[in-house]
């Protein structure tokens, strides 16, 4: 066994607890990996609920999914800050990426006001043993203020209520990407 980079780490990570038939959500839709990646898991019988504000990114994902059999994706071109406006459903688990989209415009990225909204968000929704997942990628200018304040959010979450993880590698350069997973107990 090799140990995983935080990106494939999450998946490993959805892909134990998230099953056919249950409510996901992509905060950050991106390129559509995790999106893709979800829809799989969901199948048929779940849904996909992915957000985000730039419409380069939703018009990729789209594209993406246009290729899957599946027909179980709501797409969203607003910010994860609005997730409580769209999401009505519980959900079993949700997934972050943040910082900016790769191969984009540099000066979108996300910030830690709407990305802690978008979190509380989802932890609201959550169901019993579902999980969030974040990816921090930081080493962008506001990405460390972003990562300071997230890894001060989850920390402070009840112990009683949720797991708080945090997988990173320490002996990285270039700020490798810290995964959080947050379950629900």
């Amino acid at each position: 066994m090799n140990l995983e980079p935080s990106l494939r780490y999450s998946h490993t990570i959805m892909s134990q607890i998230i099953k056919s038939g249950d409510n996901v959500i992509d905060a950050t839709v991106g390129k559509g990996n995790d999106t893709e990646f979800l829809s799989k898991l969901v199948k048929e019988s779940g849904k996909v609920y992915g957000f985000d504000l730039q419409k380069d990114a939703i018009n990729i994902t789209k594209q993406r999914l246009a290729k899957s059999p599946l027909n179980n994706t709501k797409l969203f071109n607003v910010g994860h800050e609005n997730i409580k406006e769209y999401v009505k459903d519980k959900i079993n688990g949700a997934i972050f990426n943040l910082g900016y989209l790769p191969g984009g415009n540099k000066n979108i990225i996300t910030r830690p006001k709407t990305t802690i909204t978008a979190i509380q968000a989802c932890l609201d929704l959550l169901e019993k043993n579902g999980i969030i997942i974040l990816v921090l990628y930081y080493g962008h200018p506001g990405g460390k203020t972003e990562k300071n304040s997230v890894i001060a959010f989850v920390k402070s979450l009840e112990q009683k209520e949720y797991s708080v993880l945090e997988y990173k590698f320490i002996n990285q350069v270039n700020e490798p990407p810290i995964l959080i997973a947050i379950q629900k107990k």
